[in-house]
């Protein structure tokens, strides 16, 4: 949702400059199963344009039919969404429109943030019984400032009163794709990575022609020979994939990374060749950590019976999710229980066991 976020912060930006009114709107509880979780959010110009959504495209146009009020009045409110009788999902949708006014600090202070890679978080204050209320609202909390959704709303009232209900998340960075290897795949897993949300970065050879123009969608291209290669704040939010075709490249890329600790590392290439690259890899660095060797995936993918570059990207991508998020690829329909997985629903199956 980070990605969402970060491209609302810029259309923002630019109707401001425009003097176009927006605001926003997110779903901040749900109830039986729907399309997008709690969290979501779309941005609202007076002009009809909208970036984001909160489901699958059936309850937008509601939302910019409810958005009309927002506009005029400048007062927060609470809409509900049944979609028993109107989607497939059955859910009761609560989303919270608000006003969206920020000056151009606290903008720049925002994509600052994320450019850093630090998580932050915001706090959505709403109650499901009351229509409208001026006190509602959302907060940004950077570090130690915090920022209102609009200077409207009173916040700091909020808290002090405790009258409403706050739906809290933490936003982590923007997923990040490192691609090493500048070939005709590692094109087609740029583009479907970035059109996914994910920034990508791109390393090649100093003597590659390539240009940042050849890869669509990616964030960076750096130029880099092993021995120089420094990728800066490699995180839990971070995947590499080794895919230079090379197996004497690959094996000096994976020692130039083997400080680092991203969430997910893929080879290419059949097992016969990760065991060949890892065995050589673990005789230069015995002492190389557990956590290390564990986050490499090869051959990267999931078996999907994937043969071109861009059926293998996805299968890629798929793996990295899977890793990511945890979970064990299978298809939906012989998943038990709810699509989606239910924090509050895990921590209750988790209390209930222990006692």
């Amino acid at each position: 949702m980070t990605h969402e976020f970060k491209e609302i912060i810029q259309l923002y930006c630019k109707a401001k400059q425009q003097e176009i009114p927006a605001v926003m709107a997110t779903v901040v509880d749900v109830e039986g199963s729907s399309y997008r979780r709690p969290g979501v959010g779309m941005l609202i110009l007076q002009n009809g344009k909208m970036i984001g959504a909160v489901s699958g495209g059936c309850v937008e146009k509601e939302v910019l039919r409810q958005a009309q009020s927002v506009f005029v009045s400048g007062t927060p409110k609470m809409m509900t969404y049944d979609g028993k009788y109107r989607l497939g999902c059955e859910g009761l949708l609560y989303i919270l429109i608000e006003p969206f006014e920020i000056g151009y600090a606290v903008i720049s202070t925002i994509q600052k943030h994320l450019r850093s890679r630090k998580p932050f978080e915001i706090r959505s204050f709403y109650s499901k019984k009351r229509h409208k209320d001026p006190d509602m609202g959302s907060v940004i909390t950077l570090e130690n400032q915090e920022f209102s959704f609009s200077d409207k709303t009173g916040f700091r009232k909020i808290e002090k009163e405790m009258s409403f209900t706050c739906f809290q998340r933490e936003i982590q960075p923007c997923f990040r794709l490192v691609i090493i290897g500048t070939e005709h795949d590692a094109m087609k897993l740029c583009q479907l990575a970035a059109n996914t949300g994910w920034e990508v970065e791109i390393i090649g050879s100093p003597k590659d022609p390539k240009r940042l123009e050849d890869f669509p969608g990616a964030h960076m291209l750096m130029n880099s020979l092993p021995e120089d290669l420094h990728i800066q704040k490699v995180d839990h939010q971070t995947a590499i994939v080794l895919m230079t075709h090379n197996f004497a490249k690959d094996l000096l890329y994976l020692q130039a990374i083997k400080e680092t600790q991203p969430a997910y590392i893929g080879l290419l290439g059949p097992a016969r060749r990760r065991e060949k690259l890892l065995s050589a890899f673990i005789d230069y660095f015995p002492e190389i950590a557990d956590e290390f060797l564990d986050s490499i995936h090869g051959p990267a993918g999931l078996n999907l019976g994937a043969e071109t570059p861009q059926e293998i990207a996805i299968a890629i991508i798929a793996e990295v999710l899977s890793v990511i998020r945890d979970q064990k690829p299978i298809p939906l329909q012989d998943k038990k229980g709810a699509i989606h997985d239910d924090p509050k629903r895990k921590s209750i199956d988790a209390v209930s066991t222990k006692t």
